[in-house]
C-alpha cells in the first residue's frame, strides 16, 4: 500500500481543533495519522513530501461552481480544471443540472471527474443552460416541484441541495411565485435551498410587477427555512444584502438569527465596497464559493455560444483568472484572518452539504482529501469589476492536493498570477 508523508507543514483542521506544525501520514486512500514526529518513523516505504512553510488543509470544498461542461454551453467549466488541478478536492455545482438533465450530469461529469462533484439541483426544468441566458425559461411554469423532488430523493448521494434565484429581473416578471416553488422543493426534500441575490436578468420592457429592490429580501425570507443559504452578500447589484441607500438591509441579522446561512459566491459581481459594508456590520459568511464560470474566465467559448451575457457586467474585467484559493486571498485582503477563512472552505462547507461525516476534516480514517497551499507575506494588488483596488498582504496559492490519496498538481490554466506591488 502506497504511503505519503506530508512533513512539517502548518496543519489547520478546524473540525478537530488542530492548528500546528506537524505531519500527516496517508496510507492508500485514507489518512493514517496526524501528529508530531511521524517523520522519525521507518520511512523506507514512504514518499516524504516536505511541506515546511506551507499550509496543509482539509481538502478544499468549493460551494459554488459551474461545471456542467458543454451541456450548459459556455457557462460550464471542466470539473477537474476547477477542482483537483486548482487544489480543490470537492465541487458543488450550483444549478447546472435539473431533474431532466441530472442523469447526464452524473454520467458525464460526476463519475469521470477525479474531483468529487456534487449537485445543488436546479429548481427549474432547464437547469443552468447558458448561464440562465434566457429569462423566460425560468418562469414559474418551468419549475416542476414533484419531478424535482423525485429526482433529488432518488439521487441523494449526488444531490445535496436546491438552487434558485431571488433577483430583480425575475421578481419584476413573476413576483415570488418561482421562489415559492423552490421553497416547496426544499421542504419536501429536507435539503437546503441556495438563493442567488442580486440582479441577474435585465428588466423586462413591461414589468408585471413594480418592484422595489429592497423589498425582495423580506419577501424571500418569508418562504425560507433554517439551513437555507443566502448567496452573494457582497454583490454590487441591487436586491440583496445592501439597500439602495447603501445601508445594510435591517433583516439580514434576523435571517442569520433564524438559522439561515451565508455563502460568499465570489464571482464577477463581487464588490470590495459592498463587502466592506457587510463585514463592517458584523456579518461573517459561513462558506466561500468561487462562482467561476465560462463568462468570467479566459477559457475559450464553445463555437456558437453567445459572445456576451444579458448582464453586460457579468463578464469579469478585474481579472480573467481566479480560483477558490484566490477567493480566500480576497477575503483576507478585506481583513479576515486565515483562521476565519479556512472553516469556510472546509468544515462549514461540509455541513452545508450535510457531509460532515465524510468531508472537511483531516480525521484519522477519513478519505485522504488534502489541499496543500503556499503562504507568503508581501503586497499584491487585487481589483474587482468596479475598479476598486485593495492590497493583499498575504498570498495563498494552491500547490497540489490529494484526492482519496492520489496526488494532483495545481496546473490549471485559470489560476491567477499574483501582481506584486
Amino acid at each position: 500500500m502506497k504511503k505519503i508523508l506530508l512533513h512539517s507543514g502548518r496543519v489547520i483542521d478546524p473540525a478537530n481543533h488542530i492548528d500546528c506544525v506537524c505531519d500527516v501520514l496517508v496510507e492508500g486512500s485514507r489518512i493514517a495519522a496526524v501528529g508530531a514526529l511521524l517523520a522519525s518513523h521507518d520511512r523506507s516505504d514512504v514518499e516524504l513530501i516536505d511541506c515546511s512553510g506551507r499550509l496543509v488543509l482539509p481538502g478544499l470544498i468549493d460551494t459554488h461552481s459551474h461545471v456542467y461542461q458543454y451541456v450548459t454551453g459556455r457557462f460550464g467549466l471542466n470539473a477537474d480544471m476547477c477542482g483537483v488541478h486548482s487544489g480543490v478536492t470537492t465541487l458543488i455545482d450550483q444549478g447546472g443540472a435539473s431533474c431532466m438533465t441530472l442523469p447526464g450530469f452524473r454520467k458525464f461529469v460526476a463519475e469521470p471527474a477525479e474531483s468529487r462533484v456534487l449537485s445543488f439541483i436546479s429548481a427549474y426544468l432547464v437547469g443552468g443552460l447558458e448561464g440562465h441566458f434566457y429569462p423566460e425559461l425560468y418562469r414559474p411554469e418551468c419549475a416542476d416541484v414533484a419531478a424535482t423532488v423525485k429526482s433529488a430523493l432518488a439521487n441523494s448521494d449526488l444531490v445535496k441541495g436546491i438552487k434558485a434565484h431571488a433577483e430583480l429581473g425575475g421578481f419584476a416578471r413573476w413576483g415570488l411565485d418561482v421562489m415559492k416553488k423552490a421553497s416547496q422543493i426544499g421542504e419536501q426534500t429536507g435539503l437546503p435551498v441556495y438563493i442567488h441575490f442580486g440582479q441577474l436578468w435585465p428588466m423586462p420592457d413591461e414589468p408585471a410587477f413594480e418592484i422595489d429592490p429592497d423589498s425582495i429580501f423580506p419577501q424571500v425570507l418569508e418562504v425560507l427555512k433554517p439551513g437555507d443559504v443566502l448567496a452573494h452578500p457582497f454583490s454590487r447589484h441591487p436586491g440583496g444584502f445592501v439597500e439602495q441607500s447603501g445601508q445594510m438591509h435591517p433583516l439580514v441579522s434576523e435571517a442569520i438569527e433564524r438559522g439561515l446561512k451565508v455563502d460568499v459566491g465570489h464571482g464577477s459581481h463581487f464588490s470590495y465596497k459592498m463587502a466592506g459594508k457587510v463585514l463592517g456590520a458584523g456579518v461573517l459568511p459561513d462558506t466561500l464559493g468561487s462562482d467561476m464560470h465560462g463568462y468570467n474566465t479566459t477559457v475559450p467559448a464553445p463555437a456558437g455560444t453567445p459572445d456576451e451575457h444579458p448582464d453586460e457586467e457579468h463578464l469579469f474585467t478585474g481579472t480573467s483568472r481566479f480560483s477558490l484559493v484566490s477567493a480566500m486571498v480576497s477575503m483576507m485582503a478585506l481583513g479576515l484572518s486565515l483562521e476565519q477563512v479556512v472553516p469556510m472552505v472546509s468544515v462549514n462547507a461540509a455541513k452545508m452539504a450535510n457531509m460532515s461525516d465524510a468531508l472537511g476534516t483531516l480525521g484519522v480514517g477519513r478519505e485522504a482529501d488534502i489541499s496543500v497551499l503556499s503562504d507568503e507575506q508581501g503586497r499584491w494588488l487585487l481589483r474587482d469589476n468596479e475598479g476598486t483596488e485593495v492590497i493583499a498582504k498575504r498570498m495563498l496559492q494552491p500547490l497540489f492536493c490529494l484526492r482519496a490519496g492520489k496526488r494532483f498538481d495545481a496546473t490549471a490554466s485559470i489560476l491567477p498570477v499574483p501582481h506584486a506591488v
